[in-house]
């Protein structure tokens, strides 16, 4: 049986104190529902008493109906100033009715002297009172932040030691080791947690760190072959300054790598789309490279790499994909080989296993690409390049021009409608179905107004295309050196009947730029349809015919 390691997720609140990241009350309950799916062991909610969204949160966790997850209130010790059953602080977290209370105190003497200014003994004082106290109020568990506990160790290790000692002897049921400034080193944290065990034997502790040096992964993992039962942590690593250790690397090796229990059965497998979601709430697009989750995670470019992964994943993954939920993706650019033509496109193209076609395609990429195109996200472009060679490109409309009308700025009214603000008109004229349909449409600027023009010549005669949407559109100047002159490279990105797929175009106008991919993205999405719709009546007829062949029995 695998031994059980506790995770106590911080996103919430730790997480929420990173710049530029500020979740509301619903993303909050939002994603203690996704934690709780997942099967976390503690979700810390807030603080309260510090601010009204916190206080509300524990409030509405009433009625969550969490089947695995136990929510927990965070707040401090009491004041120097005020008596445990007096204190403001100790009174919120008492009547938030929270599963569990997570309070923190100080173990380094430099804050006790500096940051407090209050002698050593009230501030053990202060630690011992505020856990007793909870525990008599609430008899629910009361776990025990040592915060600052390795620098404070490091400066004077009997007082780190009898800090924590207190906490253990007022009953707290948990004693987290905290590294607040994200600075200790692996060994000496390691040094650290084995003193503590040595020096109060049958403590249960956490490991709380921040990833300042880059080591927030390692320091928890050393903590965990130290001896350590809980991890502290966010989904993503979000937090302040440079964040605290992400949960989604450190359950991905303690599962795969360590052998730890951490979540239910089969729960892993969800990793990459919780990432995903809290990414989401955050309105923030996550490194690409994130470890385990990351939509690079498993991207293979090298030709070389490419093809030593289609003969044996292991050359180059240390995991299955699947395990955490994510998925290989092989990359199209300059640097690719045919295995990665191959690998990507053969189930769809068997034409691909000529050697002088893959050639032509690679070519035409890398002269592309040396023009300023990218194919690596452009599924959709480089699908209409590999049909180009193989003589299956057969367009469904003809663009024939487009026009922008830019109304003047100075003033410009209907008689309807206040100031314009910004709208954009433009006129689309396509060959359609043996006709022409010429539409114009307005938008919030001229991509937006060339968009729905362009739906609406094109929807009457293919009415699926209700279900395109463009979910990105990204610009990027590629010879800057040219200034004003410079070409833009435009990417699109589109949703469409359950696949999202990427189009680029590239010119020194942007408008044109845009236009080029987006034309591109309805080729590809009514292409896919009609390929898709051919194989499913061919499908069909063949088993009719089948039946109708077939003896009866």
């Amino acid at each position: 049986m695998r031994k059980k390691i506790e995770i106590y997720d911080t996103t919430l609140r730790d997480g929420n104190q990173g710049e530029g990241i500020n979740l509301s009350l619903g993303d909050k309950l939002d994603i203690a529902r996704a934690l709780d799916a997942m099967g976390i062991d503690f979700i810390e909610g807030g603080w309260p008493g510090s601010n009204p969204k916190d206080d509300e949160f524990f409030v509405r966790a009433q009625d969550l109906d969490l089947t695995t997850s136990k929510i927990v209130a965070f707040g401090s010790t009491h004041r120097a100033e005020s008596k445990p059953a007096d204190d403001f602080f100790l009174q919120k977290l008492i009547a938030a009715q929270a599963d569990v209370i997570c309070i923190f105190g100080k173990s380094w003497d430099l804050h006790v002297e500096q940051a407090l200014r209050i002698s050593a003994d009230t501030n053990l004082n202060m630690i011992s009172g505020s856990v007793s106290h909870l525990l008599k109020a609430t008899g629910k568990p009361v776990f025990y932040d040592a915060e600052h506990f390795f620098d404070g160790f490091k400066s004077d290790p009997g007082y780190a030691l009898a800090s924590i000692q207190v906490a253990t002897d007022a009953g707290a049921t948990r004693v987290i080791l905290c590294d607040t400034n994200g600075g200790v080193m692996p060994h000496d944290l390691a040094h650290a947690v084995r003193e503590v065990r040595k020096a109060i034997p049958g403590i249960k502790l956490g490991i709380h760190v921040h990833n300042d040096g880059g080591l927030g992964v390692a320091n928890t993992l050393r903590a965990i072959e130290e001896g350590v039962i809980q991890v502290h942590g966010t989904i993503n690593g979000i937090g302040e300054r440079c964040g605290n250790v992400d949960l989604t690397s450190v359950l991905g090796n303690l599962e795969l790598k360590l052998g730890y229990q951490c979540l239910p059965e089969g729960k892993l497998k969800n990793l990459t789309n919780l990432s995903k979601r809290v990414w989401e709430y955050l309105g923030i697009s996550g490194p690409s490279g994130q470890p385990f989750v990351g939509p690079s995670a498993f991207a293979h470019k090298g030709g070389v790499h490419v093809s030593a992964v289609q003969r044996n994943p292991e050359t180059y993954e240390h995991i299955k994909p699947e395990l955490v939920g994510n998925s290989r993706k092989i990359l199209i650019s300059e640097l690719a080989g045919g295995s990665n033509l191959r690998a990507k496109l053969s189930n769809r193209y068997p034409e691909l296993a000529s050697t002088v076609l893959v050639k032509g395609i690679l070519e035409e990429v890398q002269d592309r690409e040396h023009a300023g195109y990218s194919y690596e996200n452009a599924d959709g472009s480089f699908d209409l390049l590999v049909r180009r060679h193989l003589g299956k490109f057969n367009p469904v409309f003809e663009p024939m021009y487009y026009r922008i009308y830019s109304p003047s700025n100075e003033g410009s009214r209907d008689d309807n409608h206040s100031d314009i603000d910004g709208l954009i008109e433009a006129s689309v004229k396509v060959q359609v179905g043996g006709g022409v349909q010429l539409c114009a449409a307005e938008g919030h600027g001229p991509v937006d107004a060339l968009n729905k023009a362009l739906r609406q010549a094109l929807l009457a005669q293919f009415p699926v295309l209700s279900d395109l949407h463009l979910t990105d559109y990204s610009v990027k100047v590629i010879n800057s050196t040219e200034e004003t002159a410079a070409k833009v490279r435009v990417y699109l990105e589109h949703s469409f009947e359950g696949e999202i797929f990427g189009t680029v175009g590239v010119n020194v106008d942007i408008i044109k730029a845009s236009w080029s991919a987006l034309v591109e993205a309805y080729h590809y999405a009514l292409l896919q349809h009609i390929d898709f719709t051919s194989e499913v009546q061919e499908s069909v007829g063949a088993k009719a015919l089948d039946q109708q062949v077939s003896p009866k029995a």
